[in-house]
């Protein structure tokens, strides 16, 4: 019989996914051309942003953490309007991956996909190592 072994902390895989969709997102923004790939970026950066609140916040409710990745998402699409983060891509290049630079409505539904992706994508997988773990014998 082999021995047991524990179940990975929701904190450590929160984590491990965070680098993944970084990396995803990363490879995404600089070898992949086109608009659908635009947009999966973006869903992903509010991927990100769920990922890194959950982790920040391990007891709220993953409703409340997709809600606040969203709202954050859309607060810096909402930024660009005011051209502050255009200027500020002049002046640090690395910031424009964060903040962007040019307002763009359609990218607030994508936004709201992330937010509703990831908030399954949690939900269920919860769920699952949930399930699993009370099936595990002591």
């Amino acid at each position: 019989m082999a021995p047991f072994k524990a179940p990975m902390s929701r904190r450590t895989a929160l984590f491990i996914a965070a680098i993944d969709v970084v990396i995803l997102g990363l490879v995404i923004h600089f070898f992949v051309a086109g608009d659908i790939a635009s947009l999966i970026a973006d869903a992903l950066y509010t991927v990100l942003v769920y990922l890194v609140l959950a982790f920040m916040l391990p007891k709220a409710g993953r409703h409340w953490i997709a809600l606040a990745a969203f709202a954050f998402s859309a607060l810096i699409e909402l930024a660009q309007l005011t051209g502050v983060p255009e200027q500020l891509a002049v002046s640090f290049p690395p910031s424009r991956l964060v903040f962007g630079t040019t307002f763009s409505a359609l990218d607030l539904v994508a936004y709201a996909v992330g937010a509703a992706a990831v908030f399954l994508a949690d939900t269920a997988l919860s769920r699952r190592g949930g399930t699993w773990r009370r099936t595990q014998t002591e």
